[in-house]
């Protein structure tokens, strides 16, 4: 039986520091694969390559990965600075308006880390540059040293909005999670409501309200260990049922706007 297909938002990168590829994480494509089931499909994101109808035709749901790079902050009104980090406007060209098409269409998603501040832009929402440099905050940056398992191991707890739909999900209110970003949401997006926060305020779970399809996002990576973390394996599993559910046809039904 054909599995559907979720199109995994890939990262420029350079190979050798002047090789030119796309990349995605081998993580993402086993959380897919073997979690939620279905077939991982790396998407080259360039709009010199695909389109968003091109994707949305081609594939069932997407998963909007983390990566190095930051969303430039010209595609929230603000200047760039050495604190933004490095960027991927490319990949800006296609994430952004396929968050907003998937949104319009009820198409499912699941944004991790950047793709969670991507799904913040894409809905009209800000971002600030260095989380770790504002008062009472911490350091959610990525450890600089230590094996991957150090680096991705569980540092904070998330806590959720009491009968979300990350509590729902979850059955707890609050679950530990790694973290392994600089950037954070700034100001919310129209319609994103933040669902989870981690223990100094920083926004760590997020969807769209009134959104007819799946449109989960979250801050840390639970595509690390996926098959086995008791928080990584029902948000993955959640999301292959609303890809499943879409490509057998059980649509969303849209609400007509005025």
């Amino acid at each position: 039986m054909t599995r559907p297909v979720v199109g995994i938002i890939s990262n420029s990168h350079l190979i050798n520091d002047q090789y030119e590829v796309h990349a995605g994480g081998s993580m993402n494509s086993s959380a897919v694969a073997v979690v939620a089931n279905c077939m991982p499909l790396l998407i080259p994101a360039d709009p010199r390559y695909v389109s968003v109808d091109e994707l949305m035709d081609t594939c069932d749901g997407f998963l909007l990965t983390g990566g190095r790079p930051n969303v430039h902050p010209e595609e929230y009104g603000e200047e760039a600075t050495a604190a933004h980090g490095t960027f991927d406007r490319a990949r800006d060209a296609i994430a952004l308006p396929l968050v907003r098409a998937c949104v319009a269409r009820g198409q499912p998603f699941l944004g991790v880390c950047r793709g969670f501040q991507e799904v913040n832009v894409a809905m009209g929402g800000t971002l600030y540059p260095e989380i770790r440099e504002l008062p009472g905050r911490m350091n959610h940056r990525m450890p600089p040293d230590g094996t991957v398992e150090e680096k991705f191991a569980l540092r904070h707890e998330v806590t959720f909005t009491e009968g979300g739909p990350f509590h729902r999900l979850f059955g707890s209110p609050g679950v530990m999670t790694n973290t392994l970003h600089g950037q954070g949401i700034k100001t919310a997006g129209k319609r994103i409501v933040i669902d989870g926060y981690a223990p100094d305020g920083t926004p760590e779970a997020i969807y769209v309200d009134g959104a007819p399809g799946f449109t989960m996002a979250v801050q840390w990576h639970p595509e690390y260990n996926a098959d086995n973390d008791p928080v990584s394996r029902p948000l993955f599993e959640a999301f292959g049922a609303a890809v499943r559910d879409w490509a057998a046809g059980r649509r969303p039904i849209l609400q007509k706007t005025a």
